[in-house]
């Protein structure tokens, strides 16, 4: 059974930094192009950053310079280092296959920017 495991969001004030990671079980996780996808209130689920099995990455015009995604193949997890995160960025942050969704959505990991 595939399990998405999201974690590291939280309260941020304007101007400030969060690391996500994702941790996946039940998959060959090497294989797969991955992505984080963010869900804000009232809005549709959008892909935020994206990185392929070989390390290939694209991002969000709005989160391009400030958004970082890497993965760690050996220990199954990916990241989403934020840095200068703005109140629009505000958001559930999931993480699943890309194109996605392949599998269920994970519980997400709320991002709140706000001073």
């Amino acid at each position: 059974q595939v399990q998405l495991v999201e974690s590291g969001g939280g309260l941020v004030q304007p101007g400030g930094s969060l690391r996500l990671s994702c941790e996946a079980s039940g998959i060959i996780f090497s294989i797969y192009n991955m992505a984080w996808y963010r869900q804000a209130p009232g809005k549709q689920r959008e892909l935020v950053a994206g990185i392929t099995s070989a390390g290939r990455t694209n991002y969000l015009d709005s989160v391009k310079g400030r958004f970082t995604i890497s993965r760690d193949n050996s220990k199954n997890t990916m990241n989403l280092q934020m840095n200068i995160l703005k109140p629009e960025d505000t958001a559930v942050y999931y993480c699943n296959a890309m194109p996605g969704p392949l599998w269920s959505w994970g519980q997400g990991t709320q991002v709140t920017v706000s001073s």
